[in-house]
Order: C-alpha cells, then sequence, then structure tokens
C-alpha cells in the first residue's frame, strides 16, 4: 500500500512535499510517527505555514458527471439541509467537475450561494495536472476559483508553491501571499525528507497559466536556507520550458582583464529559435559584447556566436607596435542538416581578428582555427562528398599567406562484390585544389580501385588479400614558394600511377590462462609495389609522419594521397588478449623489414628511415569502468633508446577520478619543417568527491621538453604551462563552482598570473 504524505517543517526550515511509499516511511520513522498526529505548531505572522499534513486517505471514485453542470460526488457519510439547501459531506470526500477533482475530509455546499468550503486534507487538482493542497479552502462551485488558507500548490512538472493564503481564479492563475517556491526535489534517495538546495521567498508570487509564468514581488533566493540573493522584478517560466529574461551573472577575476561581471539576457523568439546576449564589463578592459543564434528548422539545426570589442592588441611575440584602440572580435558557426536519410549538410565556421584575442578573454587556447562545409551522401553501398576547408593560423611566426585553402574536396566511393573471385571491390575518385595567397597552390585528381578478399585456412589462419591500383594526376605552380624542397614537387603538369599487392596473416591461438581467456595471435604481412614518382609530386597532405602501431600495418602508411610508400617489405608482430569478468588486457608488438634498398622517403626520426624499422606497440589494461591505462610506445632498432613513450590513465568512478598523461618524443631529428618536434609533456587532473554532492578538482600540464631535446623551447626540464583547482557543488537542480586557474606563460596580451571564476547555475530559473 503507497500513500502520499505532507511534511512542513518549522518556520526556519524550507518547503517539503515528500511522496513517500510504506518502505520509505519505514525508513523515515520519525516522519512517520509525525504524520499520525501532528504537533500544533505557532504561526508567525507574515510567513507561509509549513506544519506537517496527515495523510490523505483514498477516497471512493466518485461517479463521473454526465454534463458540466453536473457534479460527481462521493462520501463516506452525506446529510443534506433541505431548509438551508446545505449539503454536508464528511469523510473520504471527492467531487469531480469538468475535469477537476477534489478532495478533503470534509466539504460544506451551499447550492444557493455555490458556496464549496473543504476541511482537511485538501486536494484539488485541475485538468493541467496541477494540484493545490491546502487545511481550508473557499470556493465556487466551478471548482475553478477560490481562497485558499496554508497553500500548497504542485505543479504539474514538480515544482512547488506554499503560502499562508492563496487564491485560485477561474482561468487557472494562483495569487499567493508571503510565499515559497522551488523545482527542487526534496527528498533522499531513500525517500526521506530534504532541504531544497535553493528556494525563492516573496511577499506575493503571481502564477499566470496563460503566459506559464511565475512572477514575484519582494523575491530572495535562498541557498541551503541562506538567505542571499535579492531579486527584484524577478519571473520566470513555471516548468522546463526558456522563457526570455536575465540569466545568472558570471563572476571572474583575472590580473589581465581585472574584475569581471557578466550579466547574460536570453530572448527567446520562438520555440526553435533564441538569441542570448551578453555584455562583458571588465575594470582593466575596455567592455566586450557576446552574442548567439540558435535555431532548430525542420531538417537540422545551427548556431552562431560572436564577441566584440574595441582595445588596443599586442603580438603574439615582441614589443607592442600599436596602442591604438581598434575592433577586436571573434565569430564561430556550426550546423548540421539532414535533408533525407541519406543527403546531408554540416558547416562550422571560426574566425577572429588578432592572434591573442582568444586568449586574452579565455574563449579558447586553439592555436589554428579551421573553417569547414561538408555534403554528404550515404548510401548502402556508396558515398559521396564534396567539402572544403580554410585555416586560420594563431601560432607565432606563421604565416598566414602559406595556409592553405581547400575548394573543393570531392571525394565518390562504389563498394560491390567481386563476380569472379569472390572477395569485394571498391572504386573511387577524387579531386581536391588548393590554394594559397602567398604560397604554392596545388590541383589533384586521382581514380583508384582497390579489391579485398578474406579467407580462413583449415588449420585456422585469417588470410586477407589485396590488391590496388590508382592513377593521379596533378597540377602545381608557385613552387618555389614552399621553404621544405621534398615538399614541393616538380611545378606544372605530373602524372603517377600506383599498384600494390599485399598479403596479411593472423593466426589465433585460444585458451585458459589465470581463470580467464587468453588469445595469442601472431600476424605477418607482406606488401610489394613498383618504384613510384613520389618526389615529382608535390605533398600537401603526408606530411609530419611518425610510426606508431596504428600505422604499422597499413598498406600505406603515410597518413595521406600525396605520399605512397614503394618497393617491398615484410611486417610482423603478435597481439595479446588476456580476459576474464570485469577485467581485459590488450597488447600488441610489432616491426617491418624493407625487402629492397631503396632510400627511404620518411625522414630521419620517423622510425621507418633504415630497412629495419623501429619496435612499436601498445597496451592496454581496462578493470570495469574504474580503471583504463593506455601505454604506446616505440624503440630503437639499433639500442632499445626509447623514441616514443606515451602513457595514459584514467582511475576512478563518476564523482571521484584522476586522468593521467605523460607524453614524451625523443626522435633524435633536427628537421625544422616537421610539426611533431621533439618533446616531454605531462598531464595531471581529477576530482575528489566528498559529502555526497561536493567536490574538489584541479589538472595541471608540465612542460618538461629540455633543450637538448629542442634548441628552441621555452622550458629547460620544467616549466609549467598552467593549473586549476576548484571546489564545486552538483545535483540535479544546482551547481556552485568556485575556480583558481594560473597561466604561466605570456602570448602577446593574454598575461601570466592568476584567474579566478565563480559560477552558479538554478535550474528552472531565468531574471
Amino acid at each position: 500500500m503507497g500513500w502520499t504524505l505532507f511534511h512542513r517543517g518549522s518556520r526556519a526550515q524550507s518547503l517539503w512535499f515528500v511522496t513517500a511509499s510504506t518502505a520509505a516511511l519505514m525508513a523515515c520513522p520519525v516522519a512517520a510517527q509525525q504524520t499520525v498526529e501532528p504537533p500544533p505548531v505557532a504561526v508567525p505572522e507574515g510567513q507561509p505555514d509549513l506544519q506537517d499534513r496527515d495523510v490523505v486517505p483514498a477516497a471512493p471514485d466518485a461517479p463521473a458527471p454526465t454534463s458540466e453542470e453536473q457534479i460527481g460526488f462521493a462520501a463516506d457519510a452525506l446529510n443534506y439541509d433541505n431548509d438551508a439547501d446545505i449539503v454536508v459531506a464528511e469523510g473520504n470526500v471527492q467531487m469531480n467537475r469538468d475535469a477537476i477533482e477534489m478532495r478533503a475530509d470534509k466539504v460544506t455546499w451551499n447550492r444557493q450561494t455555490g458556496e464549496v468550503v473543504a476541511e482537511g486534507n485538501v486536494a484539488v487538482k485541475n485538468p493541467e495536472g496541477d494540484t493545490a493542497y491546502g487545511d481550508r479552502i473557499v470556493l465556487t462551485d466551478t471548482l475553478r476559483d477560490g481562497v485558499v488558507e496554508n497553500m500548497l500548490v504542485v505543479l504539474d512538472n514538480g515544482s512547488r508553491l506554499a503560502a499562508m493564503k492563496g487564491t485560485r481564479f477561474d482561468n487557472g492563475n494562483i495569487e499567493l501571499e508571503n510565499a515559497a517556491y522551488t523545482p527542487c526535489p526534496v527528498e533522499d534517495d531513500s525517500g526521506c525528507p530534504k532541504n531544497p538546495s535553493w528556494q525563492i521567498r516573496a511577499v506575493r508570487v503571481t502564477y499566470d497559466r496563460a503566459k506559464n509564468k511565475v512572477k514575484y514581488k519582494g523575491a530572495r533566493v535562498e541557498i541551503f536556507g541562506l538567505p542571499l540573493i535579492p531579486l527584484p522584478g524577478l519571473s520566470h517560466p513555471a516548468n522546463q520550458e526558456a522563457g526570455s529574461g536575465l540569466l545568472v551573472p558570471e563572476i571572474r577575476l583575472d590580473r589581465t582583464n581585472g574584475f569581471e561581471i557578466a550579466v547574460p539576457y536570453y530572448l527567446r523568439l520562438a520555440p526553435d529559435r533564441d538569441i542570448t546576449i551578453t555584455p562583458h564589463i571588465y575594470t582593466s578592459a575596455a567592455p566586450m559584447l557576446e552574442g548567439e543564434f540558435r535555431a532548430l528548422t525542420d531538417v537540422g539545426s545551427f548556431r552562431l556566436n560572436g564577441f566584440a570589442t574595441h582595445s588596443a592588441a599586442v603580438p603574439v611575440s615582441g614589443p607592442t607596435t600599436d596602442r591604438n584602440r581598434r575592433f577586436r572580435g571573434y565569430f564561430e558557426s556550426a550546423g548540421k542538416f539532414q535533408f533525407d536519410p541519406r543527403w546531408s549538410l554540416s558547416f562550422s565556421g571560426r574566425v577572429t581578428t588578432d592572434r591573442t584575442f582568444m586568449r586574452r578573454y579565455d574563449i579558447s587556447r586553439d592555436d589554428r582555427l579551421r573553417s569547414t562545409f561538408e555534403i554528404e551522401r550515404i548510401g548502402g553501398q556508396s558515398y559521396l562528398s564534396i567539402a572544403g576547408w580554410a585555416t586560420q593560423t594563431l601560432r607565432r611566426n606563421d604565416s598566414q599567406g602559406q595556409q592553405p585553402v581547400a575548394l573543393p574536396i570531392i571525394d565518390y566511393r562504389q563498394r560491390f562484390a567481386d563476380p569472379l573471385l569472390g572477395g569485394q571491390v571498391e572504386l573511387q575518385l577524387n579531386t581536391l585544389a588548393i590554394g594559397r595567397t602567398s604560397g604554392q597552390d596545388t590541383q589533384r585528381a586521382f581514380a583508384g580501385a582497390r579489391w579485398d578478399l578474406r579467407g580462413l585456412t583449415g588449420l585456422g589462419q585469417e588470410v586477407t588479400v589485396t590488391a590496388l591500383v590508382r592513377g593521379d594526376v596533378y597540377h602545381s605552380d608557385e613552387n618555389l614558394l614552399t621553404a621544405i624542397p621534398g615538399y614541393r614537387g616538380k611545378s606544372g603538369w605530373q602524372g603517377r600511377g600506383i599498384a600494390a599487392v599485399a598479403a596479411d596473416m593472423r593466426w589465433p591461438f585460444v585458451g585458459e590462462f589465470a581463470g580467464g581467456t587468453q588469445t595469442l595471435t601472431p600476424r605477418v604481412q607482406i606488401v610489394a609495389t613498383p618504384p613510384i614518382k613520389n618526389l615529382d609530386i608535390p605533398n600537401e597532405d603526408a606530411r609530419a609522419f611518425d610510426l606508431e602501431d596504428s600505422n604499422l600495418f597499413a598498406i600505406n602508411r603515410f597518413n595521406g594521397y600525396d605520399r605512397f610508400e614503394d618497393g617491398a617489405r615484410i611486417t610482423y608482430g603478435v597481439e595479446w588478449n588476456y580476459s576474464r569478468p570485469s577485467f581485459t588486457i590488450n597488447s600488441m608488438i610489432g616491426q617491418s623489414y624493407r625487402l629492397s634498398d631503396k632510400p627511404s622517403l620518411f625522414p630521419d626520426g620517423t622510425g621507418l628511415t633504415d630497412r629495419t624499422s623501429d619496435i612499436v606497440g601498445r597496451t592496454t589494461i581496462a578493470y570495469k569502468s574504474f580503471l583504463r591505462l593506455t601505454h604506446r610506445f616505440r624503440l630503437d632498432k639499433d639500442n632499445l633508446a626509447i623514441r616514443r613513450n606515451e602513457f595514459d590513465a584514467m582511475i576512478g568512478g563518476r564523482s571521484t577520478y584522476a586522468v593521467l598523461g605523460y607524453s614524451r618524443l625523443n626522435r633524435d631529428i633536427l628537421l625544422l619543417g616537421e610539426d611533431l618536434q621533439d618533446r616531454e609533456e605531462a598531464r595531471v587532473g581529477g576530482r575528489v568527491g566528498f559529502a555526497k554532492n561536493w567536490s574538489v578538482f584541479g589538472s595541471a600540464i608540465v612542460d618538461l621538453t629540455s633543450r637538448s631535446d629542442d634548441p628552441l623551447a621555452q622550458a629547460d626540464g620544467f616549466e609549467p604551462i598552467r593549473h586549476r583547482l576548484g571546489v564545486a557543488y552538483d545535483d540535479d537542480c544546482l551547481s556552485i563552482a568556485l575556480t583558481w586557474r594560473r597561466d604561466y606563460i605570456d602570448t602577446g596580451d593574454a598575461k601570466r598570473g592568476n584567474s579566478f571564476s565563480f559560477r552558479i547555475a538554478f535550474r528552472n530559473l531565468g531574471f
């Protein structure tokens, strides 16, 4: 058997509304005892009555009225005074009229005046789902309007309004005096009463059903029972739908901009589109304006976001050359549209006025901004992509004129079964055009075909045979503007043919080990490719290569189309898997040997310079969702020196966890044209939960690169980059966070130093 318990604490406590079952009340014996005989509580004048309420017993179902003029009535006892025309019902009284239900211990109905007086555990539910509770309610026989003493209203979304006195009007509006409102849960996981995280108290509260608004007079927000924030003119939606108004301010303090306060204003234009305007006011910088527009259409959604100010900019490096104020800003957009099950369009755009704007105002720490678009058609056995992209560099000493603009990029693929030998055939057509304002321009087109056949031998070996052919056509000019000769290629028109065959064999051995199952899988791959004119072709998309476990067994180990590894080679390795319930280990190690003595295309230090490659491997250990460790490495083939060492770990659960990371590139290379320079870095982050909803969190990044690894490095063995430390409170109704961050590197007008931010977010509140 279940019932509803209405619990109201003392005057100093918040409004409680608890729906409890028998098991929940067993866990809360004090609350259960209070519902039997609630103690009398003196009600100070001017405050809502929060006294305990009795359990409302189930009433017999009243008959449904056959018309709007009739009232369905049921009770344990019914008395009728013919002379006064008064009906008195007692004991589990239930009345129905026009989809409105009322229950009470006693109801007195004056049929001459139409006045209905309900007393004792009164509950009135309207067709919209809102329920009003009170000790005594005086209303008309329409059951729609009336006056309630010691009123509690539970809205259809679970939010609650309580007041000393409430008036309910025929149109569904409610006006409360000396009231409190909260959308927060008022019971814990065991069903026991608890204080809501926050509530609003006000002299007067008006619930406008037509506008779906709750309006306040003389309001203040109480957080954990403490009256902290006065809110004159407060109003907000009565459910989870968005409503126009001011949002909760954001507060921040840093060395560059001083004290900052941002007050967002949310404007709901329609159910499917809105605008948020946020002025940012600083004590040490000019004001900045932020705006965001979001829209949802029949086929997709998109958003536009921008920042704008008028201030002086400092170069990324070097002294200030111009202190004149000018327009500075940042714009971004993103969206996706699904026109039908196969055709879609996605886009994103990012651009800023200068290289230090985003770092100064802590918008992003990206050093390259890419804008893209892509039209896709995905069929059952076909794929078409028409795309383009452009990049804005924010890196020190990078020339914007050298940044490529790719338009268009067209890729088409068709896959079908081979009717002769079996297997699968994939045809591909691809074209690319790259332009630069102060650099090399390149155009490319190719057509290719690939055939794959997979089978199993009688001994359980998995064998995959692959053959591919491709024909390329390139055109380029302004080649001498590319600084690295190996990337230029020859000017004018160039052609190239590519062919390759490969055989890949895996042989898994499965057995029991240490209470689990282990699989040991040796793997051997042979690839043969005739000589290819690689250096005559411009290299736009196959740069910054590094040998690792993910590309060891690739037929073309370059990370693009402009370079293709030729010659013959054999690649070998072994993979070991161990699994038992909730625990797995996956590990692999491998190496390759080039059968031909042709000089390698790969730069020194990438692991594939000599005929014998370096040794690469990876190990991943996972235990449930609590632990995940990943280690990747590359060992020098000659002396087993560690050339690449990466370690990532995630330990813990949802509330308490740690994230650790370490990476070191010691490639023994000084090639300034490569994007991956030697580097050593450590990363740590985590969160520790305590007191159920509280947590302490932090993170740090430390540059461990020494001058011997990179002569241009700013650090010499140990240089903190930035760290963050904070404390937060989070539940399903309130979020509070205080964060301290320190940056250790100056980038233009983004100065090193401390910054502090305070964030508070209320669910279902805008003002």
